[in-house]
């Protein structure tokens, strides 16, 4: 079994493997290449970007610099954009939907270490999937925890800890993160608070 499909499966197992750190500094060698590019060189950002990851749908955009443990587990939709210092800890499979936006400071991390102290000291660890639906805003300075699934068209609020499914369509926020309410027809008159939505861009479906 290969150091990436260990990862992959969610057993608990222990890195003190030699191959396991000389692929992950490669990846890491990648990451400072995009990191480092300037800002008008989009060109070389984009193909070096679509090399990092599993997957990249049309019109991604991520605010640089951000960080990823390997970029190859990571999988984009269309027309997803992401603010300033991105962290994926992308041990396992991280899939994020079309459309998604996630603002700074934001940390999904599929990796986790078990309460034991013993097995810790030993640099053991297990890493669980996350998917994240269509649609889905993402405040900022949230955390999203190992296994946790984010439903179609949901927001996460600022500052929360997503440590258990949301479903889809509704507003969730707080410590640990719990829903709130559904999005509504409230929603499609007012952007923020009692700021209404002007007729020219306000969407009628």
């Amino acid at each position: 079994m290969t150091i990436i499909e260990k990862l992959r499966t969610t057993d608990i197992y222990i890195c003190n493997d030699d191959n396991f750190v000389k692929e992950q500094t490669n990846r890491m060698d990648m990451l400072f290449d995009i990191n480092n590019t300037r800002p008008s060189d989009t060109e070389r950002r984009n193909k070096l970007i679509s090399e990092f990851f599993a997957e990249v749908g049309e019109n991604l955009y991520i605010e640089l610099p951000f960080r990823a443990s390997w970029g190859l587990n990571t999988h984009w939709g269309k027309n997803c954009y992401a603010n300033f210092n991105l962290t994926l800890v992308d041990d396992n499979e991280i899939f994020i939907g079309d459309n998604c936006m996630i603002a700074p400071n934001v940390v999904i991390a599929t990796a986790a270490h078990p309460v034991d102290p013993e097995l810790r000291r030993n640099y053991t660890q297990f890493a669980i999937p996350i998917i994240i639906g269509n649609n889905v805003w993402i405040g900022a300075n949230s955390v999203v925890m190992p296994g946790v699934t984010i439903g179609d068209d949901t927001v996460i609020g600022a500052g929360s800890v997503v440590t258990k499914d949301i479903p889809k369509g509704v507003v969730a926020c707080g410590n640990p993160c719990k829903v709130m309410r559904e999005v509504g027809s409230r929603d499609k008159k007012y952007y923020y608070k009692d700021l209404e939505i002007p007729e020219t861009i306000r969407v009628n479906n």
